[in-house]
C-alpha cells in the first residue's frame, strides 16, 4: 500500500519518529502535505511541543513560514501552545516575527492569547514588536489581553516592554476601558 498524507499525520499525532521516517524516506509523500484541518505536519508538531519531530521535519524540507487556511504558521501555533523551544527553533530556521494571520494577528498576538509569560520575555528578548495592530478592530497584543482574558501578569509583561498603555483601537477604546 501506498504511503499517504493521513498516515503521516497520524504518525507525527502519536509523536512516532520511526513511522513518520519510514513514510517520508519513501518520497511518496510530501512533508508539507496538509491534514483534513488545513495544517501540515510541522504545524501539528508545533501544536504539541513535539521538538525532536519539528526539527526532523524541517531537515526534510518543511516550509517554516506556511500557512494554514487562516493564514497562522507554525510560530504563531507555537507562541499559542507555548513551547519556547519550538519557538526559539522556528526563528534559528527562519520563522518571522513580521508574520500576520489573515487578521493581521502576528505571532505576539498569539503568544498573548495563550498567556504564556516565559515565551512572550523570550519574544520581547528577540525583538518581537509588542505593539503591532490587527487588521480588523486595530487590536494591540495588549488591548486584546485586556478585552479578552484581563492576564495581569502577560499585561505587566507587555507595558514593562513599552506597550502603550493610551493606544486606541479603530473604535477609539484604550487597554483601560
Amino acid at each position: 500500500e501506498p504511503m499517504s498524507g493521513e498516515q503521516l499525520h497520524r504518525a507525527v499525532s502519536r509523536n512516532d519518529l520511526d513511522d513518520v521516517t519510514r513514510i517520508l524516506q519513501g518520497r511518496q509523500v510530501v512533508v508539507d502535505t496538509l491534514n483534513k484541518l488545513g495544517l501540515t505536519a510541522l504545524m501539528v508538531a508545533s501544536q504539541k511541543g513535539y521538538t525532536s519531530l519539528v526539527q526532523f521535519l524541517v531537515g526534510k524540507g518543511a516550509d517554516v513560514n506556511m500557512k494554514n487556511s487562516s493564514g497562522k504558521d507554525s510560530l504563531m501555533i507555537a507562541c499559542f501552545a507555548g513551547h519556547l523551544d519550538i519557538i526559539q527553533y522556528l526563528r534559528s530556521q527562519g520563522a518571522s516575527w513580521l508574520s500576520r494571520d489573515f487578521g493581521g494577528c502576528t505571532a505576539m498576538h498569539w503568544a498573548t492569547d495563550g498567556g504564556h509569560c516565559n515565551v512572550i520575555e523570550w519574544m520581547i528578548q528577540d525583538g518581537c514588536e509588542v505593539d503591532p495592530k490587527d487588521s480588523g478592530l486595530e487590536w494591540t497584543p495588549l488591548l486584546r489581553l485586556c478585552a479578552l482574558t484581563g492576564k495581569t501578569d502577560v499585561a505587566t509583561l507587555l507595558i514593562n516592554a513599552g506597550a502603550n498603555v493610551n493606544i486606541k483601537d479603530k473604535d477609539g477604546k484604550t487597554p483601560l476601558m
